[in-house]
């Protein structure tokens, strides 16, 4: 079959929306997806720093939702016209995915960022038929259809916006799976949130949810207006004595915070704004060393990095889609969404902070 696609073919270079080719039926334990929409991650668009590690020529876009066109067979549990939202992949019998951590798979590297499942990687190609990398996170869904394993299909109510979606596989899902599930975070607990971007402002509202008191820390007062929008008290980035400031709006500290931005100081600020005992959980991707200051991890403080919140997308998933039905995880307002062949503006959007969550359309729409 014959679809369109966002392809990226060098790392300095735009996207191109052209015609790809999707070569035979999905495989038995697989799902043919149209896509409805997909968002935009900064991951993606961390392919342009990766050094040659992600493979180009690639259609990239991890955060897709659409309707199962077609399946491997029965055994899939998902039919012709099901509603699903799609998230990472990963193997499902390494000891990580058997504990009920699958962003823990022993594969997830490789499955994920490094060139996707191999098996029959050549049926995926541009139309002059030169070979495009294998799936991107197991979805390759900046485009208008994609083969997806099944089980990172979660099956989704048909009465929900389906083309918002999507964010909640990964983005919207490691922010407020950090919370709900990394931390474990209830009524009385006290966190803090560094960075109100996407998966801040996710954990702000999961946060929240839970009954949690947070405070969200950013350089941006429209993300810190948006973070009180959503119940955290918000705190500037640059403010002076920013710990000692966060330690005395939560008495003596925070029992959690959550470092979205990869800033050295901002980080060693995180640390010394937990009380005795306290976590914290880094999501971004580190990309130099990390200097701790001295007396950081004084009395029990604690540093962790989280993946994809710790979440089994098919429990997490609905969890979150329940949360926005009873008015409690509006994730939707954070979006803006772009038709397929907006997706350079998309980009450009998302590098220079004016929209939270870019949302490509591939069937048009958008605004």
């Amino acid at each position: 079959m014959r679809f369109r696609a966002a392809v990226l073919r060098s790392p300095g270079g735009p996207f191109a929306v052209e015609e790809v080719i999707l070569r035979g039926a999905p495989a038995r334990d697989e799902v043919l997806v149209r896509i409805a929409g997909c968002g935009m991650c900064r991951t993606d668009l961390a392919v342009r720093r990766s050094a040659g590690r992600s493979p180009l020529p690639a259609v990239l876009g991890h955060e897709g939702a659409g309707v199962v066109v077609e399946t491997g067979g029965p055994h899939t549990g998902l039919s012709a016209g099901d509603h699903v939202v799609l998230s990472f992949d990963s193997c499902g019998h390494c000891r990580g995915c058997l504990g009920g951590f699958p962003a823990h798979c022993d594969s997830f590297a490789p499955l994920n960022l490094f060139g996707g499942r191999r098996e029959r990687a050549a049926r995926f190609t541009d139309s002059a038929g030169r070979a495009l990398a294998p799936r991107w996170f197991g979805q390759s869904s900046f485009a208008e259809y994609a083969v997806v394993a099944a089980r990172n299909a979660v099956r989704a109510d048909p009465s929900l916006p389906l083309g918002l979606l999507g964010p909640l596989g990964c983005g919207f899902l490691t922010g407020a799976g950090a919370v709900l599930n990394s931390f474990g975070a209830g009524p009385g607990d006290t966190i803090a949130v560094f960075g109100a971007g996407a998966v801040g402002l996710a954990a702000v509202m999961a946060a929240t949810a839970s009954g949690a008191v947070t405070v969200a820390v950013d350089r941006h007062p429209g993300r810190l207006a948006l973070a009180e929008r959503y119940g955290a008290v918000a705190v500037p980035a640059a403010a002076s004595g920013l710990p000692g400031r966060i330690r005395r709006l939560t008495d003596g500290g925070v029992r959690y915070a959550l470092d979205t931005t990869a800033c050295a100081p901002l980080i060693n600020d995180a640390l010394r704004a937990l009380r005795p005992g306290g976590l914290l959980g880094l999501v971004a991707r580190l990309n130099t060393a990390l200097a701790l200051e001295p007396g950081t991890l004084d009395r029990g403080r604690r540093i962790s990095h989280i993946c994809e919140g710790d979440a089994v997308p098919g429990l997490l998933i609905p969890r979150l889609a329940g949360l926005w039905r009873a008015g409690r995880f509006p994730f939707d307002e954070l979006i803006r969404t772009y038709p397929l062949d907006g997706v350079n503006e998309a980009e450009r959007d998302c590098e220079a902070g004016r929209v939270v969550k870019p949302v490509l359309l591939p069937e048009g729409g958008g605004g």
